[in-house]
Formats: C-alpha cells, structure tokens, sequence
C-alpha cells in the first residue's frame, strides 16, 4: 500500500502517518536477519561499540548510527523508491537523505524520552522527515512509538533532564497541561512517517522475549538551505552526496511554554547552550 487522500489529510492534522504494509514479511525478515548478524560484531564506522552488561540490555544490543556509510543494504534502503514515494507525497518535494539507525530495544530495555528531531537536524526552511519502519509487531508492551498527535505545529522546545532509570536519552521537553503521548502499534513492515517537530519518544520494553527493532531514515525538506554540520554530507534520494549551509546551534533560541489568558502557549525566549548528540 502506497499513500493515498486518507493517509495526507491524516498527515496534515496530526504531523505523522503510519503507511501498513509498505514492506513485505519477506523483505522484513531479511532485514532482521541482517541486522542481528551485524550486530554481533563491530564494524568500521560503527562507533557506538558492544558492552558485555547484563545490567543494561541496550549495551548489549546498542542502536546502530549512520551505518548507510559502511553497509550497503542500509544505504539502499535510505534510498529506496516506496520510501521516497511516501516521503515525496507528504512534503510535496522530493527529500534529500541525512541519515540512518538501527533499534534493538530486547527485552528490559529502557525507552528514549520524548523529543523532536529537528532539535538535533535544526533544518532551516522547512523541517526534517523520519521514516521509522517496524522490523517487530511494536505494542505497549515491547516499548512501541509514542507521539504526541499535532505537535508538528510547535516550535521547538528548549530541553530538560529526562529520568534515565526510564530513557537511554538524558534530556526530554515538557508538555503543556492536557497533553500527553499516545501509542501507536504498529505490524512489521509497516512505515511510520512523520514531521520533524513532532514530539515523540517510547517507554521501556517491559517483556521478557520481545525484541523491539526498527529501521529508521532521516531525511531534509527538499526546499532546506541549511542543516546541522554533524548529518553532512548530505544525499540525493539518487545517491548523490552534496552539502548545505551549516545551522547555527549553540545559542539557538527555543522555545517555552507559557501561560497566556488561560491558555497554554510557546514563547520563544529561551536558549540552548548546547545540543547534546542523542545518547549522550
């Protein structure tokens, strides 16, 4: 199933869209299959190394970054055609490729605090995209997506110290009052889309024999003129690399949640002094 009229209005009012079944049980298992056996051993530019601590499950099974750089199929799937379809419809302009990351999340392992992507990609006009593919069924117990439906209209928010007895992520963003996450479930195969505002995160896996993988690509608004140094260089969705204007992000103002007449709203008077990398 590709996008269709139900999947952009859904899109236009929520800031993300899950598109089911864009990947066959087939394909899925072969990138499962390929994932785990990459695991197991370290790599040339996979820079976040294995740990032998049965204390922490993600040390065991940590998340792979940018492994487009060094492994083909990654790189192929970054690029792949029903990616760029999906992500072409909903921005109106064909993408450029900025990244990949590769989630284990096994069983007891802890979430990723709520956050919004651009807070790291900072892409300026526009915003940044992620495609999110499920590589497990994902439900409330396994630690599956939560998002926060309509934040892609909120700027973005200065950060604050998340609970890392729950996130491997030591910062999060505050919501106003009546706001919270909601769960999305998701099959195997199917592909989430969304805005590079929206707030999202995952509570722990709390099973005891449920992986939680996915297959994650971020992306930049086709019409963007600047982007955060760290995802450069970045591609065209032919494989060609290039590079935009780097985005200031050390004393990038941000925005906080203020009351006015009885309503809860952004100011943006804040500022970040610094951008910590994710995992940090």
């Amino acid at each position: 199933m590709m996008l269709d009229q139900t999947h952009l209005h859904f899109y236009q009012d929520n800031g993300y869209v899950v598109v089911p079944g864009l990947f066959s049980p087939q394909e899925v298992d072969h990138y499962r299959d390929h994932y785990m056996l990459l695991r197991q051993t370290p790599h040339p530019g996979d820079d976040t190394g294995i740990v032998t601590d049965l204390a922490d499950p993600i040390k065991r099974y940590p998340r792979m970054i940018k492994p487009h750089l060094w492994d083909d199929l990654s790189l192929r799937w970054m690029l792949e055609p029903r990616i760029n379809a999906c992500l072409t419809g909903l921005l109106g302009n064909e993408p450029y490729a900025a990244q990949t990351m590769v989630y284990f999340k096994p069983p007891g392992a802890r979430g990723q605090a709520l956050h919004q992507d651009n807070y790291y990609l900072r892409v300026a006009p526009g915003t940044c995209m992620a495609a999110w593919m499920a590589l497990d069924d994902c439900d409330e117990a396994n630690g599956c997506m939560q998002i926060v439906p309509g934040s892609h209209l909120w700027s973005i928010l200065c950060t604050q110290a998340a609970d890392t007895r729950i996130s491997f992520t030591s910062v999060t963003v505050p919501l106003p009052p009546g706001e919270s996450s909601r769960p999305v479930l998701m099959k195997a195969g199917d592909v989430l889309f969304f805005n590079g505002s929206i707030v999202h995160g995952s509570y722990p896996n709390t099973t005891t024999d449920r992986f939680r993988r996915a297959l994650i690509g971020h992306y930049v608004d086709g019409t963007a003129q600047q982007v955060s140094k760290g995802y450069q260089p970045l591609l065209r969705m032919d494989g060609t690399p290039f590079v935009l204007a780097a985005s200031e992000i050390e004393g990038s103002t941000c925005g906080v949640w203020v009351e006015r007449d009885g309503a809860s709203v952004i100011e943006q008077k804040g500022q970040e002094l610094k951008v910590r990398r994710r995992g940090e």
